[in-house]
């Protein structure tokens, strides 16, 4: 069963969902011989693929909001593409409020040339505004060339392409300490109530069971969007996602009211709720892989990229951190990919060679190599991925095609979906303070919905 493509509402795929649980269960049985630290995989051609320009002098500065392991693996790109065109690149981090930092560089009549935007709805707010220029004609062969309909569609706006999908992301899995499981007695669980009784069982055996990166308000709303998908269904999910029902609707209360059943169990979160809401994403991630026999919890939901914290540790991914579907909370389990997708804010020749190159497989094999890292460039050889684990992953998403559903707050408008401390970020966070308070929860997610939306 497939269901049928949708650029506006994102996508979803029963096949996607049915290859990644048979992928992941077939990973979580064995280790693997790959190890997810140091340069990783080498496979993959390595004659380029893309002509670039002699750029030698230019000047060109790329915005992201990527830190850490995820910054240094950009930085190889980079360093690449000042290899093949004589260019130099000056990368800055625009912190989590991608679209403030722009907006002030716009204001201040400096933006950055290249910027790496997380959501669907900032591309489509930046377009609107004319902040964006139009993909050169040899970043759209390249386009037309590795990537789907879908990817390509969701880089555009009113039919003009702006962008270039460089990174993609599973954000349906849950990553889990492999020892603390083994000893716990517990394996990898299917579905909502199974996720709830291993909790309850590693807990028993004297490690807290879940880490939550609460003090980033976007892991909650991935948390949310998990349950929501998988419970009330696609159709739900986006007549939700633009806006066309409320917030007050009762499959949010129903949704909010499942994931209360872990948020509202503050023996089941690391550190508690107060902990949770203390903690950031990487260290969500890697205090589930540290501490040898006593880590500070036995597993985290993440997407795909947590690999690249998880290579901070002596963990190995495919033996020590191993990886299961999110669970089940309604029939099937949920399937949400987000990404990340390159934008020129000024029309020069660096910036649209950037673009080319980004769109090529040779700027994605480098990132593969290096881990942590999910490429929607079809033509990517699979073999570059640093190890099992990922090639799996990459390959059910590439056999997905265009069936997909995207991150919910990303396609919302940045006020809601997309900026630290307000909206659907800082009702998120309020509601892991007191997961009681369901009703109020959705009254202000509700609020600052129609107010972003103007509704």
């Amino acid at each position: 069963m497939r269901t049928r493509f949708d650029r506006t509402a994102g996508r979803v795929t029963t096949t996607l969902a049915a290859g990644v649980a048979l992928a992941l269960a077939l990973t979580a049985c064995g280790g693997s011989k790959d190890d997810a630290r140091g340069s990783g995989g080498k496979g993959g051609s390595t004659a380029p693929t893309v002509r670039l320009p002699k750029l030698n002098g230019q000047k060109i500065q790329v915005t992201a909001v990527w830190t850490g392991p995820e910054r240094e693996n950009f930085v190889k790109v980079l360093d690449e593409f000042e290899k093949r065109t004589g260019a130099t690149v000056d990368f800055v981090p625009s912190g989590d409020d991608m679209a403030g930092f722009i907006g002030s560089k716009i204001a201040g009549g400096g933006p950055p040339d290249v910027a790496m935007l997380q959501q669907v709805g900032v591309l489509n707010e930046f377009a609107q505004k004319g902040w964006l220029k139009p993909l050169g004609t040899t970043a759209k062969e390249q386009l037309a060339k590795n990537y789907t309909k879908g990817w390509q569609d969701l880089g555009a706006h009113k039919g003009t392409q702006y962008g270039v999908y460089f990174k993609a992301s599973n954000k349906s899995l849950v990553w889990y300490n492999a020892n603390a499981f083994d000893n716990a007695g517990v394996g990898a669980p299917k579905n909502w109530q199974e996720f709830l009784k291993a909790a309850q069982t590693v807990f028993d055996s004297g490690v807290a069971p879940v880490s939550v990166g609460g003090s980033d308000g976007w892991t909650l709303t991935d948390w949310f969007e998990n349950v929501y998908l998988s419970q009330a269904g696609p159709e739900k999910y986006d007549r939700l996602a633009q806006h066309r029902i409320k917030w007050t609707d009762p499959s949010v209360k129903r949704a909010l009211t499942t994931l209360a059943q872990l948020f509202g169990r503050k023996d089941l979160l690391a550190g508690g709720n107060s902990g949770a809401l203390q903690t950031d994403f990487p260290t969500s991630v890697t205090q589930t892989f540290s501490g040898g026999d006593a880590p500070k919890a036995a597993m985290v939901s993440s997407a795909d990229f947590a690999a690249a914290n998880i290579a901070q540790t002596r963990a190995k991914v495919g033996s020590d951190a191993k990886v299961f579907p999110f669970p089940a909370v309604g029939a099937k389990s949920p399937v949400v990919t987000g990404g990340d997708v390159a934008v020129a804010l000024k029309d020069n020749k660096a910036s649209q060679a950037l673009l080319a190159f980004l769109a090529s497989t040779d700027a994605a094999k480098i990132w593969a190599q290096a881990g942590g890292f999910l490429s929607p460039n079809k033509e990517l050889d699979q073999a570059a991925y640093a190890n099992e684990v990922m090639r799996t992953i990459a390959r059910a998403l590439i056999a997905a095609g265009d069936d997909f559903r995207f991150d919910m707050s990303d396609q919302a408008p940045a006020s809601f979906g997309g900026k630290p401390g307000q909206g659907e970020w800082k009702d998120l966070q309020d509601f892991l303070k007191n997961p009681k308070d369901i009703a109020g929860t959705q009254a202000q997610l509700e609020k600052d919905a129609a107010k972003s939306f103007g509704r």
